[in-house]
């Protein structure tokens, strides 16, 4: 078949999955505004925020090293049904249960719906792009990917808060509503083209499939998306007791707009730079996350809210240059047929500095008063982010 002759169902194809991608990305993020009602529900301390958190995160990582490779031989489309079913399901738990052994529950499994989606779906969307318009380079369906995956991740506190201010039952009506969106987002993938023979082959768990000389380069990637992701891990965990215990600022939506400007401005970076060098991308990113970061930590001291924000929406920009970089260099090393195990990998080592930053995060905050916490964790993300966009830049002939 001529790409001639896939090109209109694949383009169309291309930007169902980018749509899907978004929208099951931002159910993963719709509790965020919501924790401190489930605290006051069942009364559980700070600390216990960040356990939850960490179990949605420890769901991704299991889920992407046990599954988020097999969509290269099972199908993109198949896998990709699979992840948005699991994450229905986690929408009947959130439903079912409001205690912290639920909410734990409900959030692993919401965790193993991400781990299968990233992957896949990022994977889809290159072979997607590819069919639609093969002589577009690859960058493009890196960012779109990329803002996806933030975009998402970013507008579903922004729902999430608006449920709690505005509509009925906070706790459960957001949980019903997408359940029924991820449904209907099952049955519309299912008519999407697949871009993979599925070929069965005996189960293994994920390797990371990376040509010999090029690990270099996925090393450094890996780093950079560790480092990224360790900050939104911050935000999306903490930012509402933040803004209670520092900023007196009680309002859900305020939280969930706080949350969609850092990865807000993730995702308008990678569209905004896309065109631009990669070397340029870095060198703002490194920029931008170090400044970022100073910015958020003095507005915690001072403590000012704007300038909190403010550094969230710098910092956000930043990372969000660089996680779209290191995306772009891991599937620029993939080998042919491997592309989704490549990406589960590097997704792997994101979701890791999203998991083990926040458990250090909550381990300290019931010996240490939050402020503390922020600034030394503010300064170790300024350090390790800049590290990883120059060695990145410096990786780039």
């Amino acid at each position: 078949m001529t790409a001639s002759a896939v090109s209109p169902r694949h383009a169309r194809g291309f930007w169902v999955v980018a749509v899907t991608f978004l929208l099951v990305m931002a159910y993963s993020t719709v509790p965020t505004p919501l924790y401190p009602l489930y605290q006051a529900a069942d009364g559980f301390p700070v600390s216990t925020i960040t356990v939850i958190f960490a179990a949605y995160a420890v769901g991704v990582v299991a889920s992407l090293f046990l599954l988020g490779h097999i969509s290269d031989w099972m199908g993109r489309r198949r896998m990709l049904v699979i992840a948005i079913l699991v994450s229905a399901l986690s929408a009947v738990l959130f439903m079912v249960f409001t205690d912290v052994a639920g909410l734990l529950v409900a959030r692993v499994v919401n965790g193993v719906s991400i781990g299968v989606l990233t992957a896949t779906a990022t994977a889809h969307l290159g072979e997607l792009r590819a069919q639609a318009r093969p002589d577009e380079n690859v960058i493009v369906a890196a960012a779109v990917a990329g803002g996806a995956n933030l975009g998402g991740l970013g507008l579903g506190p922004v729902i999430g808060g608006l449920f709690a201010d505005y509509l009925p039952d906070p706790l459960h009506l957001p949980h019903t509503v997408f359940a029924i969106v991820l449904i209907g987002l099952a049955i519309a993938i299912t008519l999407v083209p697949e871009t993979v023979d599925a070929a069965p082959r005996a189960y293994r768990p994920q390797r990371i499939a990376v040509p010999r000389g090029a690990r270099s380069t996925f090393l450094t990637a890996g780093f950079a998306a560790f480092a990224g992701f360790a900050l939104f891990g911050l935000f999306t965990s903490l930012a509402p007791s933040i803004l209670i215990g520092t900023f007196d600022q009680t309002a859900h939506l305020v939280a969930g707009l706080t949350v969609f400007a850092v990865f807000g401005a993730a995702a308008a970076a990678q569209v905004v730079l896309g065109a631009l060098p990669q070397r340029v991308q870095l060198l703002f990113a490194a920029i931008a996350s170090g400044t970022g970061l100073v910015l958020i930590a003095l507005g915690a001291v001072l403590p000012s809210l704007p300038l909190f924000i403010g550094g969230g929406l710098v910092a956000g920009a930043g990372v969000g240059a660089l996680f779209k970089n290191a995306l772009a260099a891991a599937a620029s090393v993939a080998e042919p047929g491997k592309r989704g195990e490549t990406l589960a990998g590097i997704f792997l080592v994101a979701y890791l500095g999203l998991a083990v930053p926040v458990l250090a995060i909550g381990a300290a905050l019931t010996v240490v008063p939050q402020t503390t916490v922020l600034l030394i964790f503010a300064t170790l993300v300024a350090v390790v982010t800049v590290f990883g966009a120059l060695r990145m830049r410096r990786s780039i002939r």
